[in-house]
């Protein structure tokens, strides 16, 4: 427990650092190219910021593996793996919408136990360690207490792949009419961490990776939201999980 406590300071201490430095390099300009599709965005700030994240990790913790998604890449001999997105959501970024942050979780034996994710944008720092909770610039949070879908504020995303954004669309048929709304923001990490403190009361978005969901995943179940990964990845307020899930299988998800 005092090394989850240990590896979540660390987190927070390094996404904030570098978050914050995000803005001010947002703010100078940048150049960008794309990535899988002409819509997957990669910016020269993505890049150095997933520098420095494995610099000030590396300086602290040299025996840790480390996987980041632009290509950072360590084995380590601890046990512990740093899962870093050193710009979720930079399609914001670029156009210059909130909605970006910097997410960092950390992992024992495949087991998500700490994680940070701030958004430099709304100056918000959300962290978590396995049992310890969930919170948002050190005040705890907790999941939305919802008990009916019909009346549900519910997130997504969508993938780069147009095929699979036409798939998508098709399932917003079914679901949009049956809950409050649909919100799309653009960032899965901020996507659970507004499950994890209520802003959404459940979320839904296929195809992540693992990177994507690392820290966030663990602030919305550390928050006391039902959290499922897998090909469809799911977060929910406990008494809105069932038909969270009742209604995406009709759907088709």
């Amino acid at each position: 427990m005092t090394e989850y406590s240990e590896l979540r300071a660390l987190a927070e201490a390094t996404a904030s650092t570098v978050g914050s430095e995000v803005m001010a390099r947002r703010q100078a300009g940048f150049s960008w190219e794309t990535k899988s599709t002409s819509t997957d965005v990669v910016t020269e700030i993505d890049t150095w910021a997933e520098n420095a994240v494995v610099e000030l990790l590396m300086a602290a913790r040299p025996d840790d593996g480390l996987i980041g998604e632009e290509g950072a890449s360590a084995a380590g001999s601890t046990g512990v793996t740093w899962v870093i997105d050193p710009i979720d959501g930079t399609t914001n970024l670029l156009y210059d919408i909130p909605g970006f942050s910097v997410s960092i979780g950390a992992e024992i034996d495949g087991q998500a136990v700490a994680g940070a994710v701030f958004d430099p944008v709304r100056n918000e720092l959300f962290s978590a360690a396995l049992g310890q909770g969930a919170t948002r610039n050190g005040d705890a949070i907790s999941a939305s207490t919802k008990g009916d879908l019909a009346t549900a504020l519910v997130g997504t995303g969508f993938s780069y792949k147009s095929a699979e954004r036409e798939r998508q669309a098709m399932v917003l048929q079914t679901v949009l009419p049956q809950v409050r709304d649909i919100r799309r923001l653009g960032g899965a990490a901020l996507d659970l961490c507004a499950v994890g403190c209520g802003r959404f009361d459940a979320w839904f978005e296929r195809g992540l990776s693992h990177w994507d969901w690392s820290a966030g995943a663990l602030v919305a179940s550390e928050g006391g939201a039902i959290v499922a990964i897998g090909d469809v990845t799911t977060a929910a307020a406990p008494a809105l999980n069932d038909a969270l899930l009742d209604l995406l299988d009709q759907a088709g998800v």
